[in-house]
């Protein structure tokens, strides 16, 4: 029987030691197509880890890993210490997912969409309205609850997508390429209230993007390439003496050597 949204808060509290995400020695292909090569990496709760590469790096195929829609076959995946393949019930609870396409309903209002994504996820209705109240107020979007998504602008429906995702409290919220589309002020805004609400929730963020300058000196980061981990660690340990695009152009400028 699934939990109620009180008794996965309880239990969310009791696991708070563990990590956010393990990634351990995970391989993926399509047919004969190498997508990801052996893949690690580990991020703690709370923290913000930037996941860079350039399209076709391979990280919309982790995201789908870690999210179930693809099936992992090798090694194994943790959300909150729960394993997606053995344990996928709790693992899902406790993940928030922005991919790059906008997740809501554009015919209906903020407020219907939040319900319905409530509702998913086993949220008292009454619990549900007040938190949504909560999220759209933090998120910036007071007054736009009964708005239809459609007449939102761009850097609004992402707020909005944003508040959804975080509603039922996750662990770990993934984003792929959130802020594709928006202009350069809406992107800056977005990336500042993800890592404000993260830090104020106590959510890991696993942002994945191409764009260097998303990225913080302070983050962790892990350079994907043609499937391959090139490089983790600090963001300005990683550029050294350096720029973080020198680096990351210099370790994305061949082709691994194929796995033997």
């Amino acid at each position: 029987m699934a939990s109620s949204w009180a008794e996965r808060a309880i239990e969310i509290d009791k696991v708070a030691d563990k990590k956010a995400l393990e990634v351990d020695h995970v391989s993926h292909s399509f047919g004969r197509l190498v997508a990801l090569d052996d893949v690690s990496l580990s991020v703690d709760q709370g923290r913000f880890l930037a996941l860079l590469g350039v399209n076709g790096a391979g990280k919309t195929t982790l995201f789908s890993l870690i999210t179930r829609l693809y099936d992992n076959v090798t090694g194994a995946i943790r959300v909150d210490g729960y394993d997606v393949r053995r344990q996928p019930e709790p693992a899902l609870a406790r993940l928030g997912v922005l991919f790059q396409s906008i997740a809501l309903d554009r015919d209906l209002t903020v407020r219907q969409n939040l319900a319905y994504h409530a509702a998913l996820h086993g949220l008292p209705r009454s619990l549900a309205r007040k938190t949504a109240e909560i999220m759209i107020e933090q998120v910036g979007l007071t007054g736009k609850m009964d708005s239809r998504v459609s007449t939102l602008s761009g850097g609004q429906m992402r707020r909005a997508d944003i508040a959804r995702a975080l509603l039922h409290r996750p662990r770990l919220l993934l984003l792929d390429e959130p802020t594709v589309g928006l202009d350069v002020q809406s992107r800056l805004e977005v990336n500042a209230l993800l890592r404000e609400l993260a830090g104020r929730e106590g959510v890991a963020v696993v942002w994945a993007t191409h764009l260097l300058d998303e990225v913080q000196p302070g983050d962790q980061v892990a350079i994907l390439h043609h499937g391959r981990i090139r490089r983790s660690g600090v963001a300005a340990d990683i550029a050294g003496e350096a720029s973080l695009e020198d680096a990351f152009l210099k370790l994305t400028s061949s082709t691994p050597e194929p796995a033997t």
